[in-house]
């Protein structure tokens, strides 16, 4: 009688993180004291590499297969491109959170827009560091846009202003992959805020378009490697617009040209419905990166609890265009003292953990 061996093949989930992690005290101490007007240069500088090179080797001994910077030389994942910018002014757009605080952007004053710095320089600095695959995020054009006030600017059309935005977000994220960047992910947080400050979807259908632009810049080979980051807002422990239908967003998420989307998911509290409308609105080539891990959550997650959410996604989206991610950054503002950085640390090896327990179980039913 004639026998065969059947071979089973390992399963290979995908996993990024999406970004930040928490600044070092010392780090944060130091800035706080630069902001109020102590020269602290040199001090300054150490502390950054130090927070970088000890973001690195902790990101590393999580078993994460692709690291990032963890934005530590970013007082913001928003306003980092205006570092060092003289044509701005304070009073821009406020953004309120669930717990009462807000954040503010500033207004833009004059035309032409410019970047103050990119993003290549950051993965240029943890490329030193690491020969390991290395992700990048930087801001959507979208959520700079809202520097153009609603008045306008005197000499300064929108138009030519979403020109120079766009070119300088292209220089961004071409920085970034000139600097050895594997992946590039575009911060999307008002995708979801724009629903809730116009429920008829005009701002958020213009986001889309801004985005777009962008995206149609860049050759296939490369747009396969720029994701989209959707969620809430995750900042203080609390959200800017959680309380939007993400059934209100996905279909209009899911008409930016990026090949990849990474989505707030591990605190949902119905993840069934959710992943439906991902499965019913993902187009065939988009991989869906879903968020495990829920930054904001004190509680550190168990592998087995990741395993079970990984599985749950794994029934809604083709193993192979399904990836894992945590929901957020853990701080996404520089500032954000809310979570420890071991908290964080313990929460991304619980993904890597809970995603191979993932990969196990899918291995043995194929």
């Amino acid at each position: 009688m004639r026998t065969s061996t059947v071979r089973q093949t390992a399963m290979n989930i995908p996993m990024e993180p999406i970004g930040s992690v928490p600044r070092p005290p010392e780090l944060i101490d130091l800035l706080n004291r630069q902001s109020q007007g102590e020269a602290v240069g040199p001090e300054l500088e150490r502390a950054y590499q130090a927070a970088l090179a000890d973001t690195m080797a902790r990101f590393e001994a999580t078993g994460s297969p692709v690291l990032a910077d963890g934005e530590q030389f970013k007082a913001s994942f928003a306003t980092y491109p205006l570092v060092g910018l003289t044509n701005l002014a304070p009073d821009g757009v406020v953004i309120p959170f669930s717990d009462g605080h807000t954040r503010q952007l500033p207004r833009l004053t004059s035309g032409p827009f410019r970047y103050g710095c990119v993003c290549g320089a950051f993965v240029s600095a943890a490329r030193q560091l690491t020969d390991k695959p290395l992700k990048q995020a930087v801001i959507a054009p979208s959520a700079l846009s809202l520097l153009y006030p609603a008045q306008g600017v005197d000499g300064y059309p929108r138009e030519r202003f979403l020109e120079d935005l766009i070119n300088e977000a292209e220089r961004d994220i071409r920085s970034c992959f000139d600097a050895g960047a594997q992946t590039v992910q575009m911060d999307f947080t008002e995708g979801r805020l724009a629903v809730k400050l116009d429920p008829g979807k005009g701002l958020l259908r213009e986001f889309v378009r801004i985005n777009n632009l962008l995206l149609s810049r860049f050759e296939e080979t490369l747009r396969l490697k720029i994701g989209v980051h959707t969620c809430p807002g995750g900042d203080r422990d609390a959200t800017h617009s959680a309380d939007v239908d993400y059934a209100e967003l996905l279909p209009d998420l899911f008409e930016m040209h990026a090949g990849r989307f990474f989505m707030q998911l591990a605190s949902e509290p119905d993840k069934d419905r959710v992943l439906e409308i991902v499965r019913k609105h993902r187009k065939p080539d988009q991989v869906v990166f879903v968020g495990v891990i829920d930054p904001i959550d004190p509680q550190i997650e168990s592998p087995e609890l990741v395993r079970d959410r990984v599985l749950q996604a794994a029934r809604y989206i083709p193993l192979d265009r399904l990836g894992i991610t945590d929901d957020c950054g853990f701080s996404p503002f520089g500032d954000d003292l809310s979570t420890a950085r071991d908290v964080a640390f313990a929460k991304i090896r619980a993904r890597v953990q809970g995603v191979h327990l993932a990969e196990q179980v899918l291995s043995a039913s194929r």
